[in-house]
């Protein structure tokens, strides 16, 4: 049998066409997010032709931004958003006034913002803000290069403002009209529907069925995994911002969903390369993960102990890993309470703060705001060094592609070439040679902006080519769409053309290959972040603090450490745009981390479900409790050191040789005791996999 690192995703065997075909096809809220954000679409440009605004290709723009970016889905995201667009007014008009426009000071003032914005943006739980505070801000300071009278570009400057301020308020009403009802009930749903899906392919392995069958419900499975976690993350994310009933949703929903996505990518994986199901063994082995797989969709709690092959990544198998996957799933805390347990289900907005703990004090985190910075300022020095403002898209550009905290910058460096490409040169420029001369009224330009609007939103409605989508309508709306005029010369369109793939360019020089981080890099340190955090989750709890100043510590990094998983299964997916002869151990390496990740997940998630429980409050007191948490954040510390390869680090044999024998000496009075005694085992066991995990990490790249 093929082994695991032959396939990274459900479809990386395929050809690129084969892949693009099917990260095209339907998938569950695929057609209404679409739709919703065309009539967003088509709602802001009728409202901004009879208001005649100007800044309508920006103003476009944001329809998508806040649709995707932040779900919109209540008046209070729409707040946010526009308090934003007011502070990044207020930051232009106040160094021009200030500074009484001084051309230096607004040449530092676009490195200073672009660089706070690029830091907050990883350093922020909401990052869609950050971006666009540095966006709005470069967009207006360019104006005041030009000479024109200062009462005219301040009113510009409102301009803009109420021209985004219109896009945001039209998707947050779309969005609040027409999103899901339900979403906790659609989440559900989505759940069962995966696990049904899984349900159906193993049974027919199970029973030694045809090719044809096999591969009808393989297709199904890869269909669901092309889908991906966005959708999921999105509604969680609807439950999370109206703070709604849960329903019957499990404990640790949020990281319960890259876990199932996880699963649904491997089994997909599998059944692509496993065309026959005649081996007695793989019978077997399917039978059982079919019968996990419905316990699951039944809502027990199945077991099976003898999974978690511990092995290293290029010797599993994909059926290695599907079983580890359920053995990850099944070590997770079980149905909650309705009533004690609802904020261990869905962690409400209120209690998210607006800072990643630690990340103000993280290096990494200055260090993407400066080379932020140094693209804009580049740009924004280059266009009026050589007097031709045309290409002024290219500090847009920046600011709006390279404000991402995505993995592999070969990626998305390919995919915004391909999307300006389309979007620009392909569509943009034709429009205007060939449709915009026969458009004479308002519904065929409108027509146009929906069909353009959907298409884009459908693409971005994919898993593996999103990002195309996102730059086939950015650069669209910038080359074609200047005002509401119709364009008389196709100059002013090259240059925009040109503005944007000046930006690619400086933006691949200072990323790949002046400044270059490694995905699996990234993946690393985010794996070393969520050890980090439950390390210090382990240090809070032996400091005895109150109770309630417990719990909005652990709710902190419990929010932290279930973006830092879903961060980590994004990363994932893009390795393979990793190229170099060392390639193919990228690869394997973070398959390993993404298992190390899941591993971790489960071991946090047997404390957090002790934590949130009053008459469990005992289990903190405990001496022999206490004892084993205090050895583990000696471990844990440790663990970090050798996923970062710090040079004080532990090698892969000494990792291997410290068996954690002194946890279970620290607690070997509670693992047969009747009350503490499946806690103490249980989080032994995590331990164990996790630090098997990370040993063999320590001899990778």
């Amino acid at each position: 049998m093929a082994t695991a690192t032959a396939t990274s995703t459900a479809t990386s065997s395929a050809t690129w066409a084969e892949r693009i075909w099917l990260d095209l096809q339907p998938t569950p809220g695929r057609l209404s997010g679409a739709l919703r954000i065309t009539l967003a679409s088509v709602l802001t440009l009728i409202l901004l032709l009879v208001w005649q605004v100007p800044f309508a290709s920006i103003a476009l723009y944001f329809v998508f931004l806040v649709g995707r970016d932040s779900p919109a889905v209540s008046v209070r995201s729409g707040i946010m958003s526009l308090l934003t667009l007011v502070a990044a007014v207020a930051t232009e008009l106040g160094l021009v006034a200030l500074t009484d426009n001084d051309p230096m000071a607004r040449v530092v003032g676009v490195a200073v913002v672009s660089f706070l914005a690029g830091a907050f943006v990883v350093a922020s739980t909401v990052p869609a803000l950050a971006s666009t505070w540095g966006f709005i801000f470069c967009t207006l300071i360019a104006l005041w290069e030009r000479h024109a009278p200062a009462n005219a570009l301040v009113t510009t400057s409102l301009w803009l403002l109420a021209a985004t301020g219109t896009a945001v308020g039209c998707s947050v009403l779309v969005e609040y009209l027409f999103s899901s009802r339900n979403p906790a009930h659609q989440l559900q749903e989505e759940r069962l529907m995966r696990y049904r899906a899984l349900v159906a392919m193993y049974t027919l392995y199970a029973q030694g069925a045809a090719p044809q069958q096999l591969q009808e419900a393989g297709v199904r499975v890869a269909r669901l995994a092309v889908a991906g976690q966005a959708g999921m993350q999105r509604l969680y994310n609807m439950i999370v911002e109206r703070n709604l009933d849960f329903g019957m949703l499990p404990i640790g929903t949020r990281v319960r969903i890259p876990m199932l996505a996880q699963l649904m990518d491997v089994s997909a994986a599998f059944a692509l390369q496993q065309s026959d199901a005649s081996d007695p063994e793989i019978q077997q082995r399917c039978a059982q993960i079919a019968s996990e797989c419905r316990a699951l969709l039944e809502g027990s709690l199945p077991r099976h102990e003898f999974y978690m092959p511990l092995r290293p990544e290029s010797k599993m198998t994909l059926l290695d890993r599907v079983e580890g996957i359920l053995h990850v799933i099944t070590s997770m805390p079980s149905r909650p309470d309705p009533v004690r347990d609802k904020e261990l289900v869905a962690l409400p907005t209120s209690k998210v703060p607006l800072l990643v703990p630690g990340a103000l004090r993280d290096t990494n985190t200055w260090a993407f705001g400066f080379k932020i910075s140094l693209c804009a300022t580049l740009c924004y020095i280059l266009y009026f060094a050589v007097d031709w403002p045309g290409i002024s898209t290219s500090v847009t550009t920046v600011l709006i592609t390279g404000l991402s905290t995505t993995g592999a910058i070969k990626q998305r460096f390919t995919f915004r070439l391909a999307g300006a490409l389309i979007g620009g040169l392909v569509i943009g420029i034709g429009c205007m040679v060939f449709l915009f001369p026969e458009m004479d009224s308002i519904a065929s330009l409108t027509i146009l902006i929906a069909i353009m609007a959907f298409c884009s939103a459908w693409i971005a409605g994919g898993r593996q080519f999103n990002y195309v989508g996102l730059q086939i309508i950015f650069s669209f709306y910038l080359v074609a769409f200047e005002d509401f005029h119709a364009p008389t010369q196709l100059a002013p369109a090259r240059d925009r053309l040109i503005g944007i793939l000046l930006a690619l360019i400086v933006m691949w020089f200072v990323f790949d290959s002046l400044w270059p981080v490694r995905t699996v890099t990234a993946m690393r340190r985010s794996l070393a972040s969520i050890l980090r955090s439950e390390a210090n989750l382990f240090r809070t709890e032996l400091a005895a603090p109150p109770r309630e100043e417990l719990i909005q510590q652990t709710d902190t990094l419990r929010d932290h450490i279930g973006k830092t998983m879903a961060a980590i299964r994004t990363m994932n997916d893009t390795v393979e745009y990793e190229f170099g002869l060392d390639r193919q151990l990228h690869m394997e390496t973070a398959h390993e981390i993404v298992r190390a990740a899941l591993t971790a997940v489960a071991l946090i998630w047997n404390e957090l479900a002790v934590l949130h429980k009053e008459e469990d409050a005992d289990f903190l007191t405990d001496p022999n409790l206490v004892d084993l948490r205090r050895k583990l954040v000696e471990k844990m510390d440790g663990l970090v050191a050798s996923v970062l390869q710090e040079p004080a680090a532990s090698t892969h044999q000494e990792i291997s040789e410290a068996a954690p024998s002194d946890l279970a000496s620290a607690g070997s009075a509670t693992l047969e005791h009747p009350r503490y005694g499946e806690y103490a085992q249980n989080t032994i066991a995590r331990y164990r996999e996790l630090q098997s995990l990370v040993a063999g990490l320590a001899v990778r790249v």
